[in-house]
């Protein structure tokens, strides 16, 4: 039991020692997700190994493997997809307005060997290319184009980037111009007081516009009620009468009646002043008696 306690404290210490052995003569390689492992030789690619996990370089190049870690070097590249954003590049518009562009492009390296070898700074390399492709493309254009047109804008621009960011060993993703801004603090207020008079223009318009079809809407409706009112009116004395000869036909005595009401309705609606005499009365008699004396 001592001996098996040992030996396993032993083999804790001395299998680290033997793991660090083999990393440091290059036995093995552990490859990561997104990741590429470039290997020269005598200043020399002899492969790349970009598999995830953990890869032996003698079984891909041989027993010259061996000699990478004295004679060679080994090169641990990402290749996992990145983005960049270029802030407020500055471009001048067909009508000399100065602008901030906001350019945001997507990268990924997919030729390990051309990234570390081609180009010194493939990163700034790029960036620069990026930024002087955006501004050869939207210098001296229309500001309504440069506003508007931004998709098809950065399709040019991506257009124009890519053969050489390939030369780099890049492939180029998405680029999309974000942002297009005024920098003239004086310009943004002008167009922001032009803005605002032009919304009270709009704003008033569409409200006189209101009030001109409310009235017409009302009038339209004034007529159509008056007109009906009129028809209604004309057709009364046709259905009074009707009636009435309907009434006489069935009863006089009914219709006296009626013509008497509405008289006295007639009267009663003119305001006139009327003097009720009772029945069996002389006063007229008298009162013509007394217009022949005098």
């Amino acid at each position: 039991m001592e001996y098996f306690i040992i030996g396993a404290f032993a083999g804790l210490l001395f299998l680290p020692i033997a793991m660090g052995m083999c990393r440091l003569f290059g036995l093995y390689s552990c490859v990561k997700e997104c990741e590429s492992h470039v290997f020269t030789l005598f200043g020399k690619v002899i492969g790349t190994i970009d598999k995830p996990g953990l890869q032996f370089p003698v079984n891909h190049f041989g027993p010259r493997a061996m000699l990478i870690p004295f004679f060679g070097k080994k090169y641990i590249v990402n290749t996992a997809l990145r983005q960049h954003y270029l802030r407020s590049q500055m471009v001048n518009s067909e009508e000399g307005t100065p602008m901030g562009v906001g350019i945001w492009y997507e990268m990924q390296v997919k030729d390990p060997v051309s990234y570390l070898f081609t180009n010194a700074n493939p990163d700034g390399s790029l960036q620069a290319n990026v930024t002087s492709s955006t501004i050869s493309t939207l210098s001296n254009l229309e500001m309504e184009k440069m506003l508007e047109d931004r998709h098809s804008l950065s399709r040019t621009v991506r257009q124009a980037v890519s053969p050489l960011s390939e030369q780099w060993g890049y492939q180029l993703g998405s680029v999309y111009i974000r942002k297009v801004e005024f920098t003239d603090v004086n310009m943004v207020q002008n167009i922001t007081e032009k803005v605002v008079k032009r919304l009270v223009q709009v704003t008033s318009a569409m409200k006189q516009d209101g009030d001109n079809r409310v009235g017409l809407i009302k009038s339209e409706t004034s007529f159509r009620v008056s007109q009906k009112m009129a028809e209604a009116a004309a057709s009364r004395p046709s259905i009074v009468g009707k009636a009435l000869n309907e009434i006489a036909n069935q009863d006089a005595e009914v219709l006296d009646t009626v013509l008497e009401v509405m008289e006295v309705e007639n009267m009663l609606a003119s305001g006139a002043s009327i003097d009720i005499l009772p029945d069996f009365t002389d006063v007229l008699v008298q009162l013509g008696d007394h217009g022949k004396s005098t």
